[in-house]
């Protein structure tokens, strides 16, 4: 690719470079998943927002890392944050993940990623952790609030709220090992080669991030100086990586959301052909939803696969139902606890009933079809057979309790 494209990795990291006034990238390395995609994107059928868009976002996570980075090298007791035993909630897309997510994280003992937090995760070098409410939370609201003016469509189907618990896949995206590109733009070569990576890289940069932002609460005041608190971590994506996930955080506690796929596949095509029509003239709905599809069968058998070989290890797993958790959330929350041993204490439950009753009420999403992305129920019935037959055909089980 010609030097001089939106997206010639050399020229992004340099523009990185040049906002941050820093060069040292830490030792986590990322440059050949960065030119895979940037030059993926240069191939990509764009419009110039669509090029803006994406190639800021490059640009953001890049200086991130690189903030990031320099607040390790000045504080470099953030490595020895221990990341504990953390609750990670996954499932496919609209499967309940939030709702669960945002429940767990209500109890005050236990850590979550805000939004705010997940879009900067680095605060500005001068910042002073005795000073007012951190400036990002602020920076963050108003991207909230342009984000409801300026994609209303985009807010309605996937909203990321500043002050709610916010999923991590940021961070993996931030490694440029994941599956975010190719939710919001045509991109084959990307797509097709990501599939044979390692996301080693990915899962240890997420890890090096949750240090740096435990780290961060410690300074805040927002966690015990001695006591490392367990997190509650979301996201779908982690479905297809369980093995590498599990790699990383040994002790975690898996909760699997389960959800018709009748459901949870035309929502997900929805929202990646609201974010391909945000960045390209041209959206091929069909192809969308075959793309949602093969990538949502590919993940759901990754997955059961991995857990057919936990069956004899000691690994705890909660498997939800999501019209059961709709239905009961308390309940079901409480079935998570009794699988940790730890208690769901009234002050949990307090909390827990209090953001139900007070958490953002969702605009109305838009309505579609499968057929409007080219599906049909009895084709997304026969690739999810062995998916269906496990978890929808019975009573949902907890192992390890």
């Amino acid at each position: 690719m010609p030097r001089g494209s939106p997206f010639d990795a050399a020229d992004l990291m340099a523009a990185a470079r040049g906002k941050e006034r820093l060069d040292d990238w830490g030792p986590l390395a990322f440059e050949t998943p960065l030119a895979v995609l940037a030059g993926s994107y240069a191939e990509a059928d764009l419009n110039q927002i669509g090029e803006h868009l994406l190639r800021s976002g490059l640009v953001h996570g890049l200086r991130m890392r690189l903030r990031a980075q320099e607040w390790i090298r000045r504080h470099p007791e953030i490595l020895s944050e221990t990341i504990l035993a953390p609750i990670v909630v996954v499932g496919m897309m609209r499967s309940g993940t939030t709702l669960l997510q945002r429940l767990l994280a209500a109890d005050p003992r236990f850590h979550c990623a805000y939004g705010w937090e997940v879009v900067e995760v680095g605060p500005k070098l001068d910042y002073r952790w005795s000073g007012p409410e951190d400036p990002r939370i602020l920076i963050s609201a108003a991207r909230e609030a342009k984000s409801r003016e300026m994609a209303p469509e985009l807010f309605a189907i996937h909203p990321m709220y500043a002050r709610e618990p916010e999923e991590e896949i940021v961070f993996l995206s931030d490694a440029f090992l994941s599956h975010v590109p190719e939710s919001g733009a045509h991109l084959p070569t990307y797509r097709s080669w990501i599939d044979g990576q390692d996301f080693t890289p990915a899962y240890e940069h997420l890890y090096r991030m949750l240090q740096f932002l435990q780290w961060q609460k410690r300074q805040a005041g927002r966690a015990d100086s001695g006591t490392a608190r367990r997190w509650v971590l979301k996201t779908p994506a982690h479905l297809g990586y369980l093995d590498t996930l599990r790699a990383r955080f040994p002790d975690l506690h898996l909760v699997h959301m389960h959800r018709d796929p009748r459901d949870t596949i035309p929502s997900g095509a929805s929202l990646n052909a609201t974010l391909h029509a945000m960045h390209a003239d041209r959206v091929d709905p069909a192809r969308v939803g075959a793309q949602w599809l093969a990538r949502m069968g590919w993940t759901n058998d990754r997955a059961m696969a991995v857990r057919d070989g936990w069956v004899d290890e000691d690994v705890r797993v909660t498997d939800v139902d999501f019209g059961t958790a709709v239905a009961d959330p308390i309940g079901q929350v409480s079935r998570v606890y009794d699988a940790i041993g730890e208690p769901l204490t009234a002050d949990a439950e307090r909390a827990m009933r209090r953001w139900l009753a007070e958490r953002p009420r969702e605009t109305a999403r838009p309505s579609y079809t499968a057929a409007d992305y080219g599906l049909s129920g009895a084709e997304i019935d026969e690739r999810f057979t062995a998916y269906n037959r496990r978890f929808r055909g019975a009573v949902p089980s907890t192992r390890g309790e």
